[in-house]
C-alpha cells in the first residue's frame, strides 16, 4: 500500500502519536494542515506569499514544538487553528499593520454558503455577488472577517470556532450573527435586497 493512501487514512490523533514517537514523521502533520493553513492565512490577511509562508512555517514550529502540550480531548484541528490564529495575530502586531483579506477563491462554495446565510438577492450575478461579498469582507472588522472565514469558508463547526478563538459556543453564535449584520449591511443596497 501506498505511504500516501496509509497518511490519509491516519487520524490526526495517530500523526501526533507518530510525531511524538519518532520527529521525522512531523512531516505528515505538516503535509495533511499545510495547504488549509496556508488558505487561511492570506484570507486572514497575509499581504504578501512570502508573508504568507513566513507565518505558516512559524505555525508549523510552534505546533511542533507543543506538539507535548496537545490536549487529546479536543480536536486536534482545532488546535491546529487557534496556534494559526495566534500567530497570525502575533504578526500583525509585530508588524503593526492592520491585515487585509485577500481575494478569495473564486471556486469557494463558501461564497454561496454566506450568500444563501444573509439572503443576498438571487437574481445577482454570481461575480458580482462574489466581488461584493470579497469587497465587504475586507472592510469588516478582523474578528467579524475571521469568524464568517472560520465557518463559511473553512467549513468550521461552532464547537471548533470555540475552541479556536477561545470564546464560548454562545458567545461565537452572537459574533456570528453581528458578523452576518455587518457584512449584509457593507453591501450595496441592491445586492442585499431580499
Amino acid at each position: 500500500m501506498d505511504n500516501a493512501l496509509k497518511t490519509k487514512d491516519l487520524e490526526d490523533a495517530e500523526l501526533v502519536r507518530l510525531s511524538l514517537a519518532d520527529p521525522d514523521k512531523f512531516s505528515l502533520v505538516i503535509g495533511r494542515y499545510q495547504e488549509k493553513l496556508s488558505r487561511y492565512v492570506r484570507r486572514l490577511g497575509a499581504s504578501s506569499p512570502e508573508d504568507a509562508e513566513d507565518i505558516l512555517q512559524d505555525i508549523f514550529l510552534k505546533i511542533y514544538l507543543n506538539l507535548n502540550d496537545f490536549n487529546p480531548d479536543l480536536k486536534f484541528s482545532s488546535w491546529v487553528y487557534r496556534i494559526a490564529h495566534n500567530q497570525v495575530i502575533s504578526h500583525f502586531r509585530k508588524r503593526q499593520v492592520r491585515p487585509e483579506a485577500h481575494s478569495l477563491p473564486i471556486d469557494s462554495p463558501g461564497f454561496q454558503l454566506l450568500a444563501d446565510d444573509i439572503s443576498l438577492d438571487k437574481q445577482s450575478d454570481i461575480n458580482l455577488r462574489q466581488a461584493a461579498i470579497t469587497e465587504a469582507l475586507n472592510k469588516l472588522d478582523a474578528r467579524y472577517r475571521e469568524i464568517l472565514i472560520l465557518k463559511f469558508f473553512e467549513d468550521k463547526s461552532y464547537q471548533e470556532i470555540s475552541d479556536i478563538l477561545k470564546k464560548p459556543a454562545g458567545t461565537v453564535a452572537s459574533l456570528l450573527n453581528r458578523a452576518k449584520k455587518s457584512l449584509k449591511n457593507s453591501l450595496p443596497a441592491k445586492m442585499a435586497e431580499l
